[in-house]
């Protein structure tokens, strides 16, 4: 099988492109930037919000598109709306690719589209199309949309995944964009202080081999039409407040963090936890590592890395 992913160069790209080849499948890689980490993956370097139909057709051909390119930090997309405005660009060339070449389509979303909700546990339909709480979460939506449009007029076979707080390997590219956990575990272990925007937050982190383990059980059963159409929440299933995960960063470093408690940002989600029944039972999905156990991976691959 031979798989086309957008945004090859990020964290989950690069992971999934690496777990596709080590089981011996192809790969293309579509990505604005050269991979910062490995040159294992054949990528073309592309801007998806302004590419041609011309520029996508010249692309080998392939048995499923995984889009995962975007601009992907909440706040940052506050402040430069623009941006948003550019992944619903970079959704729909990659998603008219698929239409053209009738390639079932696979979407990374986000738990951002549910909004800020005051539940324990969130499942695929309570997200509110109506209400978008930022423009990032905006152009999820929009995403969404134009793939249940081109399923209903096209016959276009999707999956839409909606991610949660992914995190570990090739996430700490802060120079690019800066993420939560990799930036805290910096910080801790450099004696920094570190200010946490909402001490109020429970969220729904997701470790990347857990993550990555969902995307290709995916990927298997869409590529053989044996599970389509379908909009399924990714992630752990457990929640843990940004307090939980400072400690245990301090604890996994022997660090005692210097840390500062300031209100939610605006778009920010305050609580999110997954209800990730329909991925186990429509794909055998079963996450194995609680952010307890995913930290102390993600500090010691920074460590190998040379990066603390």
């Amino acid at each position: 099988m031979k798989v086309l992913i957008t945004g090859s160069s990020g964290q989950i790209g690069t992971n999934l492109g690496l777990a596709l080849m080590a089981r011996g499948d192809a790969v293309e890689g579509i990505d604005i930037r050269p991979n910062p980490w490995t040159k294992e993956i054949p990528t073309r370097t592309l801007d998806l919000a302004r590419a041609r139909p011309d520029d996508l057709d010249a692309l080998g051909t392939c048995d499923v598109i995984v889009h995962l390119a975007a601009h992907a930090k909440v706040f940052e997309l506050v402040e430069h709306p623009d941006r948003a405005l550019q992944n619903v660009q970079m959704l729909f060339s990659a998603l008219d690719l698929a239409r053209r070449r009738n390639v079932p389509f696979m979407f990374g979303s986000s738990r951002e589209v549910y909004g800020d909700i005051h539940r324990h546990v969130t499942d695929e339909s309570a997200a509110d199309f109506v209400v978008a709480e930022s423009p990032y979460s905006a152009s999820k939506i929009s995403g969404e949309a134009f793939i249940y449009s081109y399923a209903e007029c096209y016959g276009l076979p999707y999956l839409v995944f909606r991610f949660s707080n992914v995190y570990g390997r090739y996430d700490t590219d802060l120079e690019r964009m800066e993420r939560v956990i990799p930036l805290f575990i910096r910080c801790i272990a450099r004696d920094e202080p570190i200010v946490v925007f909402g001490r109020e937050k429970v969220l729904d982190f997701t470790y990347v081999d857990d993550c990555i383990a969902g995307i290709l059980l995916g990927i298997d059963a869409l590529a053989k039409r044996r599970v389509t159409n379908q909009t399924i929440n990714l992630a752990y299933g457990q929640g843990n407040s940004l307090v939980d995960l400072v400690n245990i960063v301090g604890l996994a470093l022997g660090k005692a963090p210097r840390v500062r408690y300031e209100p939610s940002r605006a778009g920010e989600v305050t609580r999110y936890v997954a209800d990730i029944s329909k991925a186990r039972e429509l794909l055998g999905y079963q996450p194995q590592v609680p952010l307890s156990a995913g930290l102390p991976r993600a500090i010691a691959w920074q460590r190998e890395r040379g990066l603390l």
